[in-house]
């Protein structure tokens, strides 16, 4: 028995424990007292069915490359298992991602791509509510981004995978992944909308070396990946560096130079 649920406690808490257990896990928690089974089918479809469609808009592809019942399953064992520490419903889709990652028992069927395609669609809806507040009167947005250290906005998260989370579908299911790392840029733009760049290691490096208390001016950057890279021409990095800085600047995952 559940040490919520035990005698000392009010009836009608007992009766609250009960329904909400039941509602849970009713192959396991018979439902409380009282109550005809007509009303509570009712009430364990409402719940179930609203916590299940909103979390599969949330991971529409993961949804749809499993079936019904490996679906279901899943469901099932997380709204029986997982205990939410927030009561906002937003929130949701993180809850089922911490269950993914850190409760759920992996099954021999599941897809090896499972945990980073959920991480990446959730990171969609995370961006899309992110409340950032950028103090533009730190920020010179037309900065020099050679000599200036370049501003990474907090609405772009550089991202890291073994699979190509962003290609995967009903089509395309790798069974394993591949020998290089797929490397994203996702931004929420000036209009709220989601966007995502692929990109390649050096770029990754480069916003690597922006970021953090050790960020490094837009030329000595280039000039560590030239060194990293042995390059015969480091020019030839920082010239074609230059104008990728200024592109990620105008998609504003740049915002311009520190003051």
């Amino acid at each position: 028995m559940s040490t919520r649920n035990t005698p000392d406690r009010p009836a009608f808490v007992r009766q609250q424990y009960a329904f909400a257990a039941h509602i849970r896990n009713p192959e396991k928690n018979p439902g409380p007292e009282g109550i005809e089974e007509r009303r509570m089918k009712i009430y364990r479809e409402l719940f179930y069915n609203n916590v299940e469609g909103f979390i599969a808009n949330t991971y529409p592809v993961l949804r749809r490359i499993l079936p019904d019942d490996r679906w279901h399953a899943m469901m099932r064992d997380y709204f029986a298992q997982h205990i939410s520490h927030t009561p906002l419903f937003p929130e949701m889709p993180r809850e089922f991602l911490k269950y993914l990652e850190h409760e759920r028992e992996p099954q021999p069927d599941d897809p090896p791509f499972l945990l980073e395609l959920a991480h990446y669609e959730w990171v969609e809806l995370a961006l899309s509510l992110l409340d950032e507040k950028i103090d533009a009167t730190e920020i010179d947005a037309q900065g020099d981004l050679l000599d200036g250290i370049p501003v990474i906005s907090p609405l772009a998260w550089a991202l890291s995978y073994r699979f190509p989370v962003h290609k995967i579908g009903p089509d395309f299911q790798p069974s394993e992944a591949g020998g290089m790392q797929t490397h994203l840029i996702v931004y929420r733009d000036a209009d709220f909308d989601v966007r995502f760049i692929e990109i390649n290691p050096v770029t990754a490096r480069l916003l690597q070396l922006f970021s953090g208390e050790d960020a490094v001016s837009g030329r000595a950057a280039l000039q560590q990946v030239a060194a990293e890279l042995n390059h015969p021409q480091p020019g030839i990095v920082i010239q074609g560096g230059m104008e990728l800085l200024n592109d990620l600047r105008r998609r504003q995952v740049i915002l311009g130079t520190y003051i």
